[in-house]
């Protein structure tokens, strides 16, 4: 699972509320997460330029977000607009955040390092979203992967007993479903040994919210529990491999 120009979910999108940010990475490198108070989000480079402060630690102020150490303010665009101790000055256009491709589907907030990256191609899910939670795992995004695509979806509408599917839907996207039951798993990798997983369910909040919610979330807890937690591989004793062989 490659980073690269490709669309990567940052966070579950209920995480970050208007006025708020948060700090996370991608593919190590480190980004923050905020949405202004007209609830447009954000994913730019955590770091301000004047003395390198994370801007995830700052304050989000309408639609600037003001950093920590000096309150220099910087608008959606990730220009400057304001440095406090000299109010009167016109600011350089040169004083500017990198900032990132921004969308919202399915339930995540998503963003692309490259410039160039083609566009997002999960679609929007017309029947809406539920989120359920978003958990840290230490291994790669390719070894999360892989245990996602060995685990079974007790569905919450369905008989117990119904068949899991699973497929990868677009890069860094997966789906999960038994019965009527569906949940969407993005994949984020934080760097080469440490990933998150985002997961939402698709369906109508009146179905899903709350016992639905608490169902799957036992689930999500159990597959970061398989992913730490890999079966052993048993090496056999050379006395048995000796028995064994002959």
């Amino acid at each position: 699972m490659t980073t690269g120009n490709t669309w990567h979910p940052v966070s579950l999108s209920h995480a970050i509320e208007p006025g708020t940010s948060a700090g996370t990475r991608l593919s190590g490198e480190d980004l923050v997460v905020w949405r202004d108070k007209s609830g447009g989000a954000h994913v730019w480079e955590d770091r301000c330029p004047h003395r390198g402060m994370r801007l995830s630690f700052g304050f989000v102020r309408g639609d600037h977000i003001a950093c920590l150490y000096h309150g220099w303010q910087y608008d959606s665009g990730g220009q400057c607009r304001y440095i406090p101790a000299h109010p009167d000055l016109e600011v350089p256009k040169t004083i500017k955040v990198p900032v990132y491709l921004i969308e919202e589907r399915a339930g995540m907030i998503w963003t692309a390092l490259a410039a160039d990256a083609g566009p997002l191609t999960v679609a929007a899910d017309e029947t809406g979203t539920v989120p359920v939670h978003s958990i840290y795992v230490d291994c790669s995004a390719d070894a999360a992967a892989a245990a996602l695509e060995n685990s079974k979806l007790v569905p919450f509408s369905a008989a117990r007993d119904a068949e899991t599917k699973i497929a990868a839907v677009a890069p860094s996207l997966y789906a999960v479903s038994a019965g009527h039951d569906r949940l969407l798993v993005g994949f984020q990798s934080l760097s080469e040994q440490r990933t998150a997983l985002h997961v939402v369910i698709s369906g109508l909040p009146e179905v899903y919210q709350g016992s639905g919610q608490a169902h799957f979330l036992n689930w999500v807890l159990g597959l970061r529990y398989r992913i730490e937690n890999p079966p052993k591989k048993v090496v056999p004793s050379p006395a048995r491999a000796v028995a064994e062989a002959l």
